[in-house]
């Protein structure tokens, strides 16, 4: 889950010794094995089941042991500290984005059959202004942050976007901003629980479900993907394939798709919806800046990187023996060769002048040493494959719960009930109408 968060002037100097923080790290263990010591719940509920996974307690644990969220937190670990999650937020996901990769390369055959329907699911994303849109203007009264509240999931790239085109503290910008919020809260938790219920109700192809988790989030893809997974077991290798290979299509297409038709259609139709809202006037559903006090994190070092993806695999490594039951010793070369796939991603990203995500060049290299032709193919395989795909998301919520700040929080409260209730939609749409283009393409 990418977090963008509000670095004090006192925050702005990052160092090794901050990033290898020893309090944030064992907490994020704790809450880690605890979750995977929980495990997973599966309650019917009629029309299907709901599945809790590990990451859904991971995320809440951490939010209860945040203190930007309950300040008694403070005298286990200081807001200084904990600002410093969200830079592992970023790292964590690598090794999970890594492992999906390698679980590419022996499908691929299958993937390239059905390629069209990989493509044309991207326009299924257009589902999210058409189902929240009118609900956001003529139910909520909101004026034109519909438009940026509900053209997308709002990630980072349409955030870009939105700022480039109508400026952050514009009203789009203010919409765009609330849907990030609520994403990074309940993203991921949302993606996983439906997806789970929908698999469970058997009424659409498993891997038209998997394409539509990959939905250019790494947090939201991995636990959309994980309760397909657990609700399908024997399609597991399937769905991570598929999810996967979505994913890195949309990090390419998705700007483009928002740019040219999804931001263009929430505004024909924020127009026709305006002209039967109640009144002429188009009040602010929030009159809190959203662009006020945001700002990029300082770009992390090489060396700092290293250093604290060297940490992070090793809490992976043991949140993977608490679920698996697979030692760390075990389990250390295929740690090591995802903890390569990474290394190699971020140098990737630094070394080739394009507009590309080190995650989607990590995922790039693990498709490419799973391939049947790559020398060595099988031990990749069979190493990577003690490494369970649910264990290495699970610490990734855990500091996505401590990388939650103050303005988010304060963002949260201030927007209400209206724009969470708009996200939901917007994620809704999102999932539903990817899902539904990919099952007429199959």
């Amino acid at each position: 889950m990418n977090t963008i968060n509000t670095i004090n002037t006192t925050q702005k100097t990052v160092t090794i010794k901050n990033l290898l923080n020893w309090k944030l790290h064992l907490f994020v263990i704790l809450v880690s094995v605890l979750a995977e010591w929980i495990g997973i719940i599966k309650i019917p509920i009629g029309i299907g089941t709901l599945v809790l996974l590990p990451l859904l307690y991971a995320f809440i644990f951490a939010l209860l042991l945040n203190p930007n969220v309950i300040l008694a937190m403070k005298v286990l670990i200081t807001k200084d500290r904990a600002v410093f999650a969200s830079y592992a937020v970023i790292l964590s996901i690598m090794p999970f984005i890594a492992k999906f990769g390698v679980g590419i390369g022996p499908k691929i055959e299958e993937i390239i059959a059905v390629g069209p329907a990989l493509l044309l699911q991207e326009l299924g994303n257009v589902a999210t202004a058409v189902i929240a849109l009118p609900v956001a203007v003529l139910v909520f009264g909101m004026g034109r942050e519909a438009i940026g509240a509900t053209h997308s999931v709002a990630r980072e790239p349409n955030i870009a976007l939105v700022a480039d085109k109508y400026g952050l503290k514009s009203p789009e910008g203010i919409g765009v901003m609330g849907v990030y919020v609520m994403g990074t809260l309940f993203g991921a938790i949302f993606f996983s629980l439906m997806a789970g219920v929908i698999a469970s109700m058997d009424i659409m192809d498993v891997r038209a479900l998997a394409m539509a988790c990959g939905m250019g989030s790494g947090s939201m893809m991995g636990a959309c993907s994980a309760a397909l997974a657990e609700t399908v077991p024997d399609q597991k290798e399937v769905i991570i394939a598929f999810a996967a290979s979505s994913n890195l299509l949309t990090y390419a297409t998705g700007l483009f798709v928002s740019l040219f038709i999804a931001l263009p259609l929430a505004e024909f139709l924020y127009k026709i919806t305006s002209k039967f809202k109640k009144g002429s006037a188009t009040k602010s559903v929030s009159h809190s800046d959203f662009g006020k006090g945001m700002q990029e994190q300082s770009i992390l070092a090489f060396g700092q990187s290293i250093a604290l993806l060297s940490a992070i695999c090793g809490v992976l490594l043991l949140s993977n023996w608490v679920g698996q039951d697979i030692n760390p010793i075990a389990a250390l070369p295929g740690m090591l060769i995802l903890f390569a796939c990474c290394v190699t991603g971020i140098l990737l990203k630094r070394v080739i002048p394009i507009s590309v995500p080190s995650i989607a060049w990590t995922s790039i290299v693990g498709i490419i040493i799973s391939l049947p032709q790559f020398p060595f193919n099988s031990y990749i395989l069979q190493e990577t494959g003690k490494l369970g795909v649910l264990q290495l998301i699970t610490p990734v919520l855990a500091y996505a719960g401590f990388a939650i700040s103050q303005m988010e929080v304060t963002l949260f409260r201030k927007s209400g009930f209206k724009i969470a209730a708009v996200a939901l939609l917007t994620f809704t749409g999102t999932f539903l109408g990817s899902a539904m283009i990919a099952q007429a393409m199959l």
